[in-house]
């Protein structure tokens, strides 16, 4: 649950950068969205820890930490912004899949230990990023791939008429 926690307040900070990196409006909306959500998970959180008596800090997710350092380089690339945005919602997609994890995780562990409602808020927040990973694959499927697709066809041809002419 602390390394939960670490996470999702690492992404408070990270997720912010992504929106503003973002040229398509549809992955900037969508991760400004789950910005406010990721609060809301956070405090979910905090709402669990108070009601077990416990600190939710002290712990640093490592994991998170790579994933986001990773996210950073792609977004420090060279290349056409429909290219930095495939691979944004790439970095994102794969930070969704390891919070989908640990919570999925933490939610079984509390209804092992019957705490029913850590349960619930648990599960409340592993739907929300089920639902922003499905957003990711949306934006990716019907804008950004196809325009990054051209985006590289047109990278080539004009690569190819410049060899051509020297």
């Amino acid at each position: 649950m602390r390394d939960l926690y670490n996470a999702e307040n690492q992404l408070v900070k990270a997720l912010p950068k992504m929106a503003k990196k973002a040229s398509t409006s549809e992955l900037k909306e969508a991760l400004e969205s789950h910005l406010e959500e990721t609060r809301g998970h956070v405090e979910r959180l905090d709402e669990i820890f108070q009601k077990l008596g416990k600190k939710p800090t002290g712990k640093t997710c490592k994991g998170m930490q790579g994933l986001i350092e990773e996210g950073s380089e792609m977004m420090n690339e060279d290349g056409p912004d429909s290219v930095i945005d495939a691979g944004i919602i790439a970095a994102a997609q794969r930070v969704e899949h390891y919070e989908m994890a640990g919570y999925g995780v933490a939610r079984t562990f509390a209804s092992i230990l019957e705490q029913d409602e850590a349960e619930d808020l648990l599960q409340e927040t592993l739907d929300e990023e089920g639902a922003a990973d499905e957003k990711l694959t949306e934006i990716a499927e019907n804008i950004v791939n196809e325009e990054a697709e051209d985006a590289d066809a047109e990278e080539m041809t004009t690569s190819s008429r410049r060899s051509r002419s020297r």
